[in-house]
């Protein structure tokens, strides 16, 4: 076979290959990347939303405890200051004031109700000899300074038996082995988890009232309608809420069997350490008992101030999941049919570009090998391709009347273009910096705009609230202020654009500040990378000079060069920097020293650094560090240095002036 037989056969496969992947590649490659990216992100959004939706059904659950908290101290209290209350008390007989308390023990549907009158006796319902000493608990000690309150309280076995053999029974709790909890050698839990109320009397004393909780099934049981009432979650799927005393289920609505509830079972160890441990909301998966739930766990804090329990709700995880397995595979099979019924579609129709451009291509290798006369035969059928071949022929024509004459002008074109492109080339150099500086400001300058007018805004209506709340605003005073902050800072920022743009719109009169004193507040702005990279910092701040510069573009500068060090000592080094006062061209002024013992850099990189849009972080700097810094000292009427050896490191010196002849630098 010839080689221009080869090299035919070579462009057709070619001109094959690129017109099948222009047909296939957008449905065969593009399509399924944006259907696997998609499908991942929805995923992402799926899972997140179920993690959204766990959190809000976590805190209608805590709602309602606090509720029961409330409701508990309120009708406690409501007795205390009941006629009939008051009247007993003011009398002192016994039996009466004891005949009360079981009435209204009973009616509020408590486990007991005791009172403590002021000479210390306590009646008791139910009436039992000794309650040990109920001033030890905080929430007693609240009522009797006149602070009534309910609290979450852990009523140890000695403490239920004091009030009821019955009550420490129903306390009582046989441990379940639990997969992925914590060891333990305990076999039951003994204790009990109290809704602990007082309230002063009027008479003196203080009415106390507690409502326990183990095996409270009504109580778990509502927060589970609250929370899951009938179809808010997808079918097959099961909302479930528990109550912990440390990590042990003392109430849930958690099966263990069919009928039985997992009371007695024990939490995760990872949701044990996070939460109770850690004192940490769990927003995410997690083991339950048997199966994965979407599961959301926060801590129980009683009334000395301990985390005693967690309260949980969550849903069954494997629904959803199928669910969502379900959605992505119908997606992917209505995906692979359309691409079943489109390929061969684009397949017939590329064949029809094939032939006419194998022909082209035919007619190409003939003329490449010298022969002008070759001409592609294709009949213009009117369509784009017809079209091409009858126009090639055409100037096949012309190409080869005029290929004399084409010569001899190419010959002169060349030398006449080499000139000019040299030409080019300076130029060029010199508009691509001026281009780029140029959309730069002109980008900088319509975002500043763009974002004052929201600014402005956003600062008037905060001065209405303030004017709206009046002396209710010092409720709030720390959030208006740090929003006032917030706004000072975005709109320090758009000055500073717009002072990039046109400097001498945003002129103002300058400050006088201790370049040493700048640069020690500056230090704890970079702190967190001088410890990821192990620098040691020498400082020399001894220099009580002051200068007149805008302060936070002087901290600008300081940042950049600062972090440009740190950057050059991935490794780690010494970082020196100092202030001292020092003379230059007889004028006198302060001296800036960043000095480090990284890389260096070579001469040929020291002479490009202040260039604009010069950068040696390929992909991760701008290159408008070292240029921006440059502009914002000499707008200062100061300088800036560089020295550096290669595997020694750099210095950077910034000189300012101590008096300034020109004021024109903005105050940004």
């Amino acid at each position: 076979m010839s080689d221009r037989t080869v090299t035919r056969t070579r462009r057709t496969n070619s001109v094959r290959i690129r017109l099948l992947s222009i047909a296939l590649l957008p449905t065969l490659v593009v399509m399924p990347l944006f259907f696997m990216v998609t499908a991942v992100n929805w995923s992402s959004r799926f899972d997140n939303l179920l993690i959204a939706k766990v959190n809000g059904e976590l805190t209608i659950a805590h709602q309602y405890l606090s509720r029961i908290l409330e409701n508990s101290e309120l009708q406690v209290r409501a007795v205390a200051n009941s006629a009939e209350f008051v009247a007993r008390t003011e009398t002192g007989a016994p039996i009466e004031i004891l005949d009360m308390l079981d009435a209204r023990r009973a009616a509020l549907g408590l486990d007991f109700l005791n009172y403590m009158a002021p000479d210390g006796r306590v009646l008791s319902s139910p009436r039992m000899a000794g309650l040990g000493d109920i001033v030890k608990w905080p929430v007693v000690r609240d009522a009797l300074a006149g602070q009534g309150g309910a609290q979450i309280d852990i009523f140890a076995r000695d403490d239920l038996m004091a009030i009821s053999e019955d009550l420490a029974n129903r306390a009582r709790i046989r441990l379940v082995p639990t997969e992925a909890a914590v060891p333990t050698d305990r076999t039951e839990e003994t204790s009990g988890m109290v809704v602990h109320t007082a309230t002063p009397v009027q008479a003196g004393g203080v009415l106390v009232g507690g409502l326990l909780l183990n095996r409270n099934l009504e109580f778990i049981d509502t927060i589970n309608d609250l929370v899951y009432p009938t179809a808010s979650l997808t079918e097959g799927s099961q909302g479930t809420a528990t109550l912990f005393l440390e990590d042990v289920r003392v109430s849930t609505n958690v099966r263990l069997f069919r009928d039985e509830r997992a009371l007695g079972t024990r939490v995760s160890a990872v949701v044990r350490d996070t939460v109770l441990e850690r004192g940490e909301v769990w927003l995410d998966r997690a083991f339950v008992v048997n199966d994965w739930y979407i599961s959301a766990y926060e801590p129980i804090v009683d009334s000395f101030g301990n985390r005693v329990g967690m309260l949980y709700v969550g849903f069954l995880d494997q629904p959803f999941r199928d669910a969502k397995f379900s959605t992505i595979l119908t997606f992917a099979i209505a995906f692979a049919v359309i691409v079943a019924i489109s390929v061969p579609i684009f397949l017939r129709w590329a064949r029809q570009i094939f032939h006419p451009l194998e022909r082209m291509l035919g007619t190409i290798v003939r003329v490449e090998g010298g022969d002008l006369g070759a001409r592609t035969g294709v009949h213009n059928a009117g369509d784009e391709i017809g079209r091409v071949a009858a126009q090639m022929d055409e100037l096949l024509d012309q190409i080869q009347e005029r290929d004399r004459e084409l010569n001899r002008r190419v010959a002169e074109r060349t030398r006449d273009l080499k000139e000019a492109n040299q030409r080019l080339e300076a130029t060029t150099k010199q508009l691509v910096v001026s281009e780029k500086l140029a959309a730069v400001g002109e980008i900088a300058a319509g975002i500043a705009h763009e974002v004052n007018n929201p600014i402005q805004v956003i600062q008037g209506n905060l001065d209405v609230i303030r004017a709206e709340l009046g002396d209710k605003a010092e409720a709030v005073r720390t959030e208006l202020r740090l929003i006032d902050e917030q706004v000072h800072t975005v709109f320090l920022i758009v000055n500073k654009l717009l002072q990039f743009t046109r400097p001498d719109e945003y002129a103002d009169s300058m400050e006088h500040h201790r370049p040493s004193e700048v640069l020690a507040d500056t230090i704890p702005l970079v702190q967190h990378l001088l410890n990821k990279a192990e620098i040691d910092l020498a400082l020399d701040l001894n220099c009580d000079a002051a200068i007149a510069i805008n302060r936070t573009e002087l901290q600008q500068v300081l940042i950049n060069l600062i972090v440009n060090a740190i950057h050059a000592m991935p490794d780690g080094g010494a970082l020196t920097l100092s202030v001292r006062t020092a003379a230059e061209d007889g004028a006198t002024g302060v001296a800036i020293c960043v000095q480090d013992t990284g890389t260096g850099m070579p001469p040929k990189v020291l002479e490009r650094i202040f260039d604009p849009f010069y950068t040696t972080k390929q992909g991760e700097g701008t290159g408008l560090g070292l240029s921006i810094t440059r502009k914002l000292v000499e707008l200062y009427s100061g300088t800036i240095t560089a020295d550096s050896i290669p595997g020694e490191g750099t210095r950077f010196v910034v000189w300012f002036p101590l008096e300034r002849a020109d004021t024109g630098a903005a105050d940004s």
